[in-house]
């Protein structure tokens, strides 16, 4: 059909007052339109025109309408006469059956609860926008349907390599047995061999553990994940040890930043900023000799007076200094869990308006949409992918599967 714009005359417009009524007429153009449309679709799924003489003895015929009111974003609400057949086997494409609202309006109260927007604003917005009444129940309704999609996501089957995941868990306030409790979310993020990233999942539970993450892991391998090159993840214990139970050959790096943030836990306010220094020079350093040197020149200057600070290095120094082994620009994406706290960051952005949830499912389908309204911008690879790309071919070789 050409797209061609009707052209009316000036004597045409000329026959309304006001706004209103233009407004009016077109309401009455539209709902004409829609309803020889649905007639026209009747008409095709019978195989016939009314009053044709091929619908005699067909087995099937027209069987009056039925008054169907809609809500849409553009006309408000709409009571449209939807045709029938006898056999009540007609199910309009343009107005399906058990839809009383527009795609775009639906759209449109799914978008404002993802920013973070309660029902009742919702409600109000939408009467103030659209012209439409739409009960605070009708919107939980609507959004309820999120909660299908947000299972088959979190079941959907993934790559078979991720060349590195993140690992990180955000916590929310969710109600349970009459009482809200703190409840953490893990989630993951892995990078595909095309340099995009994507969020491959997110799991419940009251507090984070490495018992856990280890079950996060294995529900990963049975949705389709064969191998994952390096992961990064925060120092949580016997999280290391999680990892190599379910995919053996991943190397495993904790987050530097995280570990800064505990050491200076044990550190007093006024050598904490002396005390970073020193250890810049340790993670800093360009080499893994030379970060062991600066080590031992910080536990010399600092650890009779912060022991913990010093001996948390120590004792996880294999896994810290993982880094060192590779180039310059996969330990920039490598040596932090930066890229899921971005992420994190981005969830509380959408989800500040609703400081506690109703239940688990609530809780769910605020962070999905949070991570879909997130994930239409990671559009792009990550910086640099075709060195690093490269240089994960020349390190890893056949586990990349490209």
């Amino acid at each position: 059909m050409d797209n061609q714009q009707p052209q009316f005359s000036k004597e045409f417009f000329k026959q309304f007052k006001n706004k209103e009524e233009f407004h009016a007429f077109f309401n009455s153009l539209f709902k004409q339109g829609v309803e020889e449309m649905l007639k026209g679709e009747l008409d095709e799924h019978l195989g016939y025109e009314k009053h044709s003489p091929e619908g005699r003895n067909s087995g099937n015929s027209r069987n009056g309408s039925y008054k169907k009111k809609i809500k849409t974003e553009s006309l408000g609400d709409l009571a449209l006469n939807i045709p029938r057949d006898r056999n009540s086997e007609f199910d309009p494409v343009l107005i399906p059956k058990g839809q009383r609202m527009s795609d775009k309006l639906e759209e449109a109260i799914i978008g404002m609860y993802s920013r973070g927007m309660t029902t009742s604003d919702i409600s109000d917005q939408v009467k103030e926008v659209y012209g439409v009444d739409v009960s605070e129940g009708t919107i939980s309704n609507v959004t309820n349907r999120i909660s299908e999609h947000v299972k088959s996501w979190q079941n959907r089957v993934l790559e078979p390599v991720y060349f590195m995941v993140w690992m990180d868990g955000i916590v929310l306030k969710v109600k349970q047995n009459g009482k809200y409790i703190n409840k953490c979310i893990y989630l993951v993020i892995g990078l595909k061999n095309d340099g995009l990233k994507e969020v491959l999942g997110m799991w419940m539970a009251e507090t984070e553990s490495a018992s856990f993450w280890m079950s996060v892991l294995t529900d990963l391998k049975a949705r389709g994940v064969e191998d994952i090159l390096i992961a990064c993840t925060d120092n949580l214990k016997g999280f290391t040890d999680a990892i190599k139970g379910v995919f053996p050959q991943t190397i495993t790096q904790l987050c530097v930043v995280h570990q800064i943030r505990n050491s200076c836990k044990y550190v007093v306010w006024k050598d904490r900023k002396e005390f970073c220094a020193d250890l810049k020079e340790v993670y800093g350093a360009p080499n893994r000799a030379a970060a062991e040197h600066a080590l031992v020149t910080c536990s010399d200057k600092w650890g009779a007076k912060y022991r913990h600070a010093i001996q948390s290095w120590e004792n996880n120094w294999d896994n810290l200094t993982s880094y060192f082994d590779f180039p310059m620009e996969i330990r920039k994406i490598m040596y932090t869990t930066n890229t899921i706290e971005n992420l994190n960051r981005g969830i509380r952005k959408y989800t500040k308006t609703k400081v506690q949830f109703t239940d688990d499912a609530a809780a769910q389908k605020a962070v999905y949409l949070a991570i879909m309204n997130i994930e239409k911008k990671w559009s792009m690879p990550i910086h640099n992918w075709g060195l690093v790309l490269h240089q994960y071919l020349t390190i890893f070789e056949n586990r990349c599967r490209i």
